[in-house]
């Protein structure tokens, strides 16, 4: 399998691990730069079995070659509307509402909402913000005009949970490939491997809903048990400085070149 990896991935410190990976596994791959505001992937090459890696962009664009297997696998069935369908209460946030990122919310005293892109993920970080942050983003976002985020931009929100623990999981093939911890909250004790019930969580999550031959999977762990906390397209998913990146690209080379 041929990989075309983005080179200009601002946010991601351990993007570089990818072409370290590649190199050690001896796996073709080119990289392009892709403007934030290109319409397609300017690049040309006579393979087929191409997947691409970087932002949201270049998996988004990519898309538009269909002739690439696997490619990329973003949107489809990584948003709310379709995967919710399946995991029900098992999300760490069921209960959502959708609304222009532009509409005024309705807020009790003190409270925290949890809000995230909704179909255009990564346009911001999701996080928990109080009435005040909330409002102060909105006008910052919607005034600069250096991102992609529009009055129209549609946004997920829900009521902010507790966590004490999340996990990154990159699942290939309906296994689980990688994992580790990205936080700890709460003093929860420090853990270098995903404890055995995550796992287990996980794959039950899997078997219920497969959503793509290749995807990641945030868990964290709640006062009411293992929850997922979102899903992410693996051809835009970042890297913790403890992903076994390897382990992720051998598995993505071997599967989809049978």
């Amino acid at each position: 399998m041929y990989f075309l990896v983005q080179a200009n991935v601002y946010l991601d410190p351990d993007h570089y691990k990818i072409f370290d990976a590649l190199e050690e596994l001896n796996i073709d791959y080119d990289v392009i730069n892709i403007p934030p505001a290109a319409e397609k992937i300017d690049f040309n090459i006579d393979r087929k079995d191409v997947f691409v890696y970087g932002s949201v962009t270049i998996a988004r664009l990519a898309k538009q070659n269909t002739e690439w297997f696997p490619g990329s696998f973003y949107g489809g069935n990584h948003l709310y509307e379709v995967y919710s369908k399946y995991y029900g209460e098992n999300l760490l946030n069921y209960n959502v509402s959708v609304h222009k990122i532009s509409e005024q919310l309705t807020w009790e005293k003190g409270e925290l909402k949890f809000i995230k892109p909704y179909s255009e993920a990564k346009i911001f970080t999701g996080k928990a913000f109080t009435e005040i942050e909330w409002k102060d983003f909105v006008f910052e976002a919607l005034e600069n005009q250096t991102n992609r985020i529009t009055k129209d931009s549609l946004v997920q929100v829900s009521k902010a949970k507790r966590t004490m623990k999340e996990a990154r999981l990159w699942i290939v093939g309906g296994q689980i490939i990688d994992g580790g911890y990205y936080k700890f909250n709460d003093d929860a004790p420090f853990e270098e491997k995903v404890s055995q019930e995550g796992l287990d969580f996980a794959n039950k999550m899997i078997q219920l809903f497969n959503l793509e031959e290749a995807f990641v999977m945030d868990i964290c762990l709640t006062d009411e048990g293992w929850k997922i906390v979102e899903i992410n397209c693996i051809n835009s998913s970042g890297f913790y400085p403890n992903t076994n990146v390897k382990s992720v690209i051998k598995a993505l080379s071997i599967y989809f070149s049978n």
